[in-house]
């Protein structure tokens, strides 16, 4: 069975990404994706596979996962059960961690645990107790306590003692293999093309599907429509631009962002973050007044 590739959305005034999730959850899938992962269950038991590694994990088992190592925790649960929070992650990229290591060169003692992840790597009770706080810490830090939180982490990670690989030595993923699948094929190309005008047509031709099996699978694989995980990775991009791009107007970043009319953009930026582009300037506005007046 081919993994599903993930897009990893890290935004742009961002280094890495944080976050958690309850099961069922449509990333609870055997997938894999260009980053890093450090991922933490929460709750719940069950069985997990990590590239041709299957074992059995409980609350506490933290495992960092290297780039394109295919891998999915699955809860053992009765059917229809709900579990808000079942696990915590963190995600970020090679060219982070390497520019990272580029300027502050005791970022180096990270690397064995780094080349370890690439087979899966599964850390003691210890560590995960020691990473456990810092971890749900960084899921609502902002500004520098995120780095704080993160080199913190990585460096409880790199101190870490009886950690061990989890696939063979032999085992090496292929993520151009991987890449074949045709729904993989659509999203890199939605994850590539993400301004540009495409529809749910043109990405079943890319995908080799019919377009109605096309949607039902876009679905299981996301969670939602393919409209709705469009709009959602271009609000992020819009949001993205108006924190950085002061000079560029609200019209402009509706575009720059793949909308092709302001009406649909204010309207879909008003459904995701609850308030209008205008008024998002303007509260990054008054955070940053309020910062140079402190």
């Amino acid at each position: 069975m081919k993994p599903d590739l993930e897009i990893v959305q890290i935004g742009r005034a961002e280094s890495f990404k944080a976050w958690e999730h309850g099961f069922p959850f449509h990333t609870v899938r055997w997938h894999f994706h260009p980053e890093y992962e450090l991922h933490q269950v929460v709750a719940t038991t069950g069985h997990y596979f990590v590239g041709d590694f299957i074992g059995n994990f409980a609350p506490g088992n933290l495992v960092l996962t290297g780039p394109n190592l295919p891998h999915n925790w699955v809860s053992q649960l009765p059917a229809g059960s709900e579990v808000p929070l079942r696990s915590r992650v963190l995600q970020f990229s090679e060219q982070f961690i390497r520019n990272a290591t580029r300027l502050f060169p005791e970022l180096s003692s990270l690397v064995p645990v780094l080349e370890l992840s690439r087979r899966g790597a599964l850390f003691s009770a210890e560590t995960s107790a020691q990473v456990g706080p810092m971890l749900a810490d960084l899921l609502t830090a902002t500004d520098v306590r995120r780095i704080e939180l993160f080199l913190s982490i990585v460096g409880t990670l790199s101190r870490a003692r009886n950690t061990r690989a989890l696939t063979g030595a032999d085992y090496h993923p292929d993520p151009s293999g991987f890449m074949a699948t045709g729904i993989n094929e659509a999203l890199a190309y939605i994850s590539s093309n993400l301004t540009e005008p495409f529809s749910e047509k043109d990405l079943a031709a890319i995908s080799r599907l019919s377009p109605s099996r096309f949607s039902r699978i876009f679905r299981r694989h996301t969670g939602m429509a393919l409209s709705q995980y469009v709009n959602r990775l271009r609000i992020n991009l819009a949001s993205q631009l108006l924190m950085s791009e002061a000079g560029m107007c609200i019209t402009d970043i509706c575009f720059a962002a793949g909308f092709k009319n302001i009406s649909n953009f204010n309207r879909q930026f008003l459904r995701q973050k609850g308030m209008s582009p205008t008024q998002f300037r303007a509260l990054l506005a008054e955070n940053a007044g309020a910062e140079q007046a402190a």
